[in-house]
């Protein structure tokens, strides 16, 4: 298998994180709009769908070459980047020291996830 093979679940997995980071947290950025709550989960949902599109298909090729709990890990370290990126730059969030901290213990796991005991 060539190794752009293996990789190309990972950039779905960084897509669908995009698409579900914006559905979760993309409204907090208009936290004082009159928009009822029942249209902002409509959108939500929505934007949500396209989340599915990518997740679904990359969970699926990368079963293939690893465990489910390797994935879940992966998925769960993507989606902190993908959220830490996204805080700074869309909801210009600071970034503090335990917050990185934070994502270098993650980063532990999925270490520990694939080490070979």
């Amino acid at each position: 298998m060539h190794s752009i093979v293996k990789f190309w679940p990972f950039l779905l997995l960084v897509v669908s994180n995009v698409f579900m980071t914006f559905a979760w947290y993309g409204n907090l950025k208009f936290k004082n709009a009159s928009t009822p709550l029942f249209i902002i989960i409509l959108i939500s949902w929505g934007i949500a769908f396209f989340e599915y599109c990518f997740m679904i298909p990359a969970n699926r090729i990368a079963s293939k070459n690893f465990d489910t709990a390797q994935l879940k890990i992966i998925q769960e370290a993507i989606t902190l980047v993908v959220f830490g990126v996204f805080s700074v730059l869309y909801l210009k969030e600071s970034f503090k020291l335990n917050y990185l901290l934070s994502f270098f213990c993650i980063l532990g796991a999925v270490f520990f996830a694939f080490k070979k005991f």
